[in-house]
């Protein structure tokens, strides 16, 4: 049976996915066709196609033991446990008991095993509850309840509205008009629009359980594939053959809208459905800390193998000179009969003893402290999303600390980077734009939203638009404005449903056309129905029908769709709306001065971001319209190439148009979205986005976030359509990166990046062409991470590559350049991408960059970039929860990425690099000692510490404060890491724990062990009780060293513990406690009485520790263990401190020093007006217009055929209209400074300055710039409007700060170089910038720091234009070309 992989929601929602156990069933042959025959069980059972039920289990009740055991022996440290466990019951050669490893080896796999077993029962419950769902099944004759796992391929099944498709079915027949039914895709797609299906005419009229019971017709199609908007078959019935398509498919993960009910014929079920194969298989994930452990633990396992060989040497050697003299009173054990065997057996039992550098208690700990990072994700409450009750959800707890280390992300668009809302913005009508608001009125008050219902009583009530000015145009009964609402509310394939007097709801293809006839229905021209042939419209309360002639329905390439309609006064007018720059080709030449005006407009509404119409219309003779309605039906009647054919008639009548103006809609970005960006890319995170939208829409949403801006060096745009032209195009934008380069004033190193662009004849030539040379390749493709000369290159660029070039793009000979070119890009946003090619582009960056990748999505055509990336997140949103269910974390905005990474995700690594760190040391420390004594004890494999000690070190003595550690710790608070973003580059390159850390706490512990072993043995070796008798016993040096011991790695942690918390306090100084209390009581008497044989050292501990000269010796240990590290990190933090440790000192100077006062500066502040559209300020921008509808041919052709004219209910969600929060604009800057010295005069400095000199602490909150040290010439930014407002929020206030030396010289860096102190605030949803002045010419500003080391310098005040209403000033650093 196929294993599918399903979660169940309630509301029916399901994700399938491969599962491990397949491998248990055999496979059919691949098929080259299917053949299905309908109402045929018998026949189609014979080509042994896959059932619809789901198995997700791995385990049933005899099964679970064996099986779960053989997955965890899998592991190799497991087995290694194992192996050891054996060695220790042969007992010639274990030296210690065998609980101590069977102990610790049993808790491990109980653990797993009941985690497991959790795990299995949900997917029990999950199974269950998917296949015992009902469906109506058509069995002899009759309509049957059977469950979804009992469907077969070619049953005939019967659904009902709102319910989900089962299986990938070819529809029969629906109660709505010719077979017609409505499906909601956006499980499969993203798209949350209606879509049409139709049934052939052949089978619509089955429209009975009777007549569809005597179908017996024959479906040959294609096999399972992927391609969700393709099917190709036929169906043989009655001696005929009959053409299928993708329309007449419903697949599964569909959902059935507005229709009462339909039946289908199932063609493909369970994992061949469309939607199963497009979601990839489950690829076991594991993070690089855990692939880098692996190979450490092979060298830990090498070196115990060494230092066995070495033992077993020298007691070869031992054995041979010394141990034969001992033969007569000390004989070997049996069967050892000389020296050689002796050797082989003792290196086995050092094996035993030395197997502690590597405890199994180190992959318990790892998954306890994973599992309490997973939990307090979970608990975050700044992740919780109030709006709908959605919490975030840490779905694996294997990844965390990959969260710390994401170098790219890949998101999807809709659903995930915007809500997926349209709104009318703003208008051009006859050359005046309108929708530019203040958003501070003339009297200082904020503009309300007009209110449409006063005078409208059809208003929608959903239209925040704040522009009286088009309303009282269209009151006074502006022609211009009439005829541009006219076409609004006549050219789109909008059905009209009214289900009570007055209540219309619209059902339209794309929110876009929705969008523009409520606009139009707000303002007076309210689509009231439709049929056939016309076309009612209440103009101004008036109803007026229009005769529709004809719809030239919109697709891809024409990116424009018109209607020929009459009016009641018997005129033939066009009307067309399109993309402008398809558009004004098709102008009279009269428009050339409108036209001109309009353009400027959409060039001020694509700044903002927005998806942009152009609106015309021409009016026809009788004459014209007869002699071309005749070659239109003539083209609609062709067999052969009918779309082309109906393109070139379009384009015949789609000539000297006359402008009306042009339209701006939002698609209102997510809340967030532009500073999560802003702050990920200071993070040094690129950001690609992959989407399913068409190129103009994409580009449009990437300046709406700012991902594009206007002062972006260059975007280039990737649209060939072969192999030669995508090379050619790439080239080309190498080229141009280093062109720029060079102009950049770096000629030198353009020199020798111009052989990275360069490519010959087209084919990559090896070090002729700048690609990698063969040695080069084989490091590449053997793990090793090469580095591009193009990564180098200066300047911020974009790329823009389409779905046909990157599928030329990602072919073997092409995608490194690719993936070349793209990594030099800031920014690289992929369209008309499938959701196999987004797997495949997030693959090949894994593959060739070495980096680790973020996919986040929302939509079910996301699932397999979830899967593929190293994490994937999905985002619960309106496409469904396929991605939720298929991802790793999910949470349900896309602002919570920053603190999911920045916060989570750093202190993650942070925490498990310390701990691995530590936990390598401390057993080295511990162990190694056992090393030195085989050299002491005729390397007779004597342990130096009591066995009970060596089980419970790890388990008791040390493991709790390591694990505090490893789940508490963190370096600067979280406000702070939101702050500072580069503090999250050390987990980027891996700085934290890598072989060079590894090597470095093995050689303290080491070191330790060193000091811990010849201290005591020196010291113990001549020293006496005050009795007079001589300490050095076996057992008063294994309490000695022991206590040593346990001391020196409680100091040690408590030095490598960053922040405590009270579980700290009690875990380090509890364990310390727990050591000395089971000391005593393990050489108590109480015990001796019981176990005499198990607890013979009666008094031990208590006569040791009760020589002074014994605590002298642990002291003395202890100190030489701790110096040199105190040494080392003193040293280093004053010479050579890391970020993290500069923003730590400068906060707790701060908070020491604090003092009540007012700072000066500047912060970002957004002026929200709700959801309304408030005028935007922004510089012009190249145009970027957007044809802004459906991905797909409209429903033009059912309307006018009239196929669809029977309405039933539709219930569309309303556009919730929110406002977008405010956004930074572009953080990253190059700032040149040249001149020093400058004084500082003003107390106060105005809101309009640009430059201004700070010298009193109570300096205004509205300061532009605060300027210590030295002024840059730049040209003085524009000075803000009334819309702005500059408030600076400040969490500390501004201090003198005394700094070591090393954090002075870093700050005076940053003062030399810029003559300007930047800092920081603390914003509710971004970053925002603060400069603050200092109290001394001989102190540094917080401010000062963060610009030396955060790469944030001169600060200057700049409006742009914003991606919502509303829009709050935006900070930039002027560049001096501005």
């Amino acid at each position: 049976m196929a294993c599918l992989q399903t979660k169940q929601l309630s509301h029916g929602t399901e994700w399938w996915n491969l599962s491990g156990v397949e491998m248990f069933r055999k496979r059919p042959p691949p098929e080259e066709e299917r053949k299905v025959r309908a109402n045929g069980r018998e026949y189609n059972e014979k080509f042994q196609y896959a059932s619809n039920c789901i198995v997700t289990s791995k385990y049933n009740v005899i099964t679970f033991l064996p099986v779960n055991l053989f997955e965890q022996f899998q592991e190799v440290a497991n087995t290694y446990f194992l192996f050891l466990l054996i060695l220790q019951l042969i007992p010639q050669i274990s030296s210690l008991s065998w609980f101590t490893t069977i102990v610790p080896l049993v808790l491990v796999l109980s653990i797993t095993a009941v985690k497991d077993a959790t795990d299995d029962y949900f997917r029990h419950k999950s199974d269950n509850q998917v296949n015992n769902r009902q469906s109506q099944v058509l069995i002899s004759g009759s309509l049957q309840k059977e469950k979804w796992m009992n469907v077969r391929v070619g049953d005939i099944i019967k659904l009902e509205n709102n319910q989900f498709v089962a299986a990938d079915l070819l529809l029969l027949s629906s109660s709505e008009p010719h077979g017609l039914c409505y499906i909601e895709t956006a499980e499969l797609d993203g798209e949350t629009n209606m879509k049409v299906r139709q049934s052939l005419s052949v089978t619509s009229e089955l429209g009975d359980p009777h007549n569809l019971a005597q179908f017996d017709g024959e479906v040959v199609c294609e096999p399972p594939n992927n391609k969700l908007d393709r099917f190709c078959g036929t169906l043989y019935w009655k001696e005929s053959k009959y053409p299928l398509s993708n329309q007449n498919m419903l697949l599964r993960g569909c959902v059935l809208r507005n229709t009462e009910y339909c039946y289908g014929l199932v063609i493909f079920a369970g994992p061949d459905t469309k939607l199963m194969q497009n979601s990839g298989r489950t690829k076991f994930k594991r993070t690089s800390i855990d692939r880098l452990m692996n190979t450490l633990v092979l060298w830990i396992f090498g070196f115990l193998v060494c230092m066995g060989v070495i033992l077993a040497v020298g007691n070869a050697v031992w054995e041979r000179e010394v141990g034969t003299l001992f033969q007569s009173f000390l004989p070997w054990d049996p069967p050892v009969n000389g020296f050689l065997l002796s050797a082989f057996l003792s290196f086995w039992s050092y094996v035993i003893i030395l197997n502690t550098v590597v405890p199994i208690s180190l992959y318990v700990s790892v998954e306890v402290i994973r599992l309490g990072h997973s939990y307090f994700i979970n608990w975050d409450r700044r992740m919780f999303c109030s709006r709908s009750n959605t919490p975030a959800e840490a779905r694996t707890t294997t990844l965390n600390e990959e969260l710390g280390q994401v170098e790219y992300i890949f998101s999807d668009k809709t659903g995930t980077l915007t809500q997926n809302i349209m709104t009318f913005n703003k208008c051009s009508i006859n050359g005046r734009a309108y929708g530019d608001v203040d958003p501070v009125g003339a009297q200082g008050k904020r503009p309300q939203p007009l209110d449409f219902s006063v005078w409208n009583p059809l208003a929608d009530g959903g239209l925040c638009f704040y522009d009286a000015s088009l309303l009282e145009a269209v009151k006074t009964g502006e022609p211009a404005a009439h005829e541009f609402l006219r076409l609004l509310s006549l050219c789109h394939t909008v059905m009209s449903e009214e289900k009570r007097e007055g209540a219309l709801v619209y059902k339209a293809q794309s929110p876009d056309e929705g969008a523009l006839v409520t606009a139009a229905r707000n303002f007076g021209f309210v689509f009231r129905s439709r049929t056939p042939g016309t076309i009612t419209v209440h103009e101004m309360g008036r109803p007026v029908t229009y005769t529709l002639l004809a719809i030239l329905d919109f697709n891809n390439i024409r990116k424009r769709m018109s209607v020929i309609v009459r009016n009641p006064e018997g005129r033939i007018r066009l009307y067309c709306k399109g993309a402008d720059t398809v558009l004004f080709e098709r102008l009279h030449p009269c428009n050339h001065e409108l036209m001109n005006i309009t353009s400027d407009h959409l060039n001020e509404y694509a700044s903002d971001g927005l998806r942009t119409l152009a609106l015309a219309y021409r009016d026809l003779t009788e004459e014209e319209w007869e002699e071309w309605s005749e070659r239109y039906r003539g083209a609609g009647k062709a067999t052969d190439c009918r779309e082309d054919r109906l393109a070139a008639v379009y384009e015949q009548i789609e000539q000297d148009m006359m402008l009306l103006g042009a339209t701006a809609i939002e698609d209102k970005l997510q809340e967030g979205v532009p500073e999560t960006i802003a702050i990920l890319s200071l993070a040094n995170i690129k950001i690609w986005v992959l989407t399913g939208d068409k190129q103009e829409t994409a580009v449009n949403i990437g300046y709406s976030c700012k991902m594009l801006t206007d002062n972006m060096t260059e975007i280039f745009i990737i649209n060939g359509h072969t192999v030669q032209s995508v090379r050619e195009e790439l080239r080309r934008a190498r080229e141009r990166m280093v062109a720029h380069s060079r102009e950049g004033g770096k000629g030198d190193e353009a020199a020798g990046w111009a052989q990275a662009c360069s490519l010959g004849n087209g084919v990559r030539g090896g070090d002729q062409a700048g690609w990698p040379l063969p040695q080069e390749k084989e490091k590449q493709e053997s793990g090793g991470r090469v580095p591009s000369l193009l990564e180098s290159i200066s300047g911020e660029f974009a790329l823009v590559i389409s779905g046909h070039s990157l599928a030329h793009a990602l072919e073997g000979d092409m995608e490194y350049e690719f993936v070349e070119t793209a990594c030099a890009c800031r920014a690289v946003i992929c369209c008309r991408v499938t959701p196999l090619q987004k797997a495949l582009v997030v693959e090949l960056i894994k593959r060739h960059k070495k980096a680790v990748t973020l996919a986040i999505g929302d939509g079910a055509n996301d699932v397999s970039m979830i899967k593929t990336a190293h994490i994937g997140v999905g985002i619960s949103g309106q496409e469904g929860i396929q991605a939720v269910l298929a991802s790793d974390y999910s949470f349900s905005q896309f602002r919570f990425l920053q603190r999911l990474l920045l916060v989570h995700g750093r202190w993650s690594y942070l925490r498990m690099c310390r701990f691995l760190c530590y936990f390598f040391y401390k057993n080295f420390a511990f162990t190694m000692v056992h090393f030195w004594f085989g050299f002491f004890c005729g390397f007779s494999a004597q342990t130096v510490y009591d066995q009970y000690f060596i089980t419970l070190y790890n388990i008791v003595y040390t493991s709790l404060p390591v694990l505090a550690m490893g789940i508490f710790d963190q370096d600067v608070p979280e406000q702070r890491s939101l702050e500072y973003p580069k503090l999250y580059e050390p987990g980027q390159l891996n700085l934290l724990f890598n072989k060079r850390e590894f090597f470095i706490c093995i050689a303290q512990g080491i070191y330790t062990s060193v000091v811990l072993f010849f201290v005591p043995y020196g010291t113990l070796a001549h020293a006496t009780q005050s009795t007079g008798e001589p300490l050095a016993d076996y057992q008063t040096f294994a309490v000695t060293t022991a206590t040593a011991l346990v001391i020196v790695v409680s100091v040690q942690i408590a030095l490598d513990t960053g922040y405590w918390t009270a579980i700290n306090h009690f875990f380090v100084w509890g364990s310390l406690g727990s050591y000395f209390t089971i000391l005593f009581i393990m050489h108590s008497s109480f015990l001796f009485s019981i176990f005499p044989k198990q607890f013979h050292f009666l008094g031990s501990a208590q006569n040791t520790l009760e020589q002074p000269v014994v605590w002298l010796t642990i002291a003395l240990a202890t100190v030489i263990c701790i110096a040199p590290v105190l040494t080392f990190r003193f040293l280093k933090l004053d010479l050579k401190p890391q970020l993290s440790d500069t923003v730590r000192y400068t906060q707790l100077v701060h908070q020491k020093k604090r003092k009540p006062g007012i700072s000066g500066g500047m912060g970002i502040s957004g002026v929200g007006l709700g959801a309304g559209a408030l005028g935007r300020l922004g510089r012009s921008a190249s145009r970027r217009s957007g044809y802004a509808f459906a991905h797909q041919e409209g429903f033009g052709e059912l309307i006018t055929s009239g196929k669809n004219m029977r309405l039933s209910s539709l219930a569309l969600a309303t556009f919730a209209s929110r406002h977008s929060s405010s956004w930074i604009d572009t953080l990253r800057k190059k700032k040149h400074a040249n001149s020093a010295n400058a004084s500082i005069n003003s107390a106060n400095a105005s809101v309009n300055s640009a430059n201004a000199s700070v010298n009193s602490a109570n300096a205004s909150v509205n300061s532009v710039s605060a300027i210590a040290n030295g002024q840059p010439q730049t040209p003085p930014a524009p000075a803000l409007s009334n819309s702005s407002s500059l408030s600076g929020s400040q969490d500390t206030p501004p201090e003198e700060v005394g700094l070591s030396h090393a954090q002075q010289a870093v700050a005076q860096q940053a003062v030399a170089r810029d003559g300007v102190h930047s800092g920081t605030a603390s914003h509710s949803n971004g970053c925002t910038l603060v400069t603050r002045p200092e109290a001394e010419t001989g102190g540094c500003s917080l401010g000062a720091v963060q610009e030396a080391l955060f790469g944030w310098r001169g600060v200057g005040a700049r409006v742009s234009g914003a991606s919502s209403p509303g829009p709050p000033p935006i900070l930039e650093e002027s560049s001096p070309t501005e």
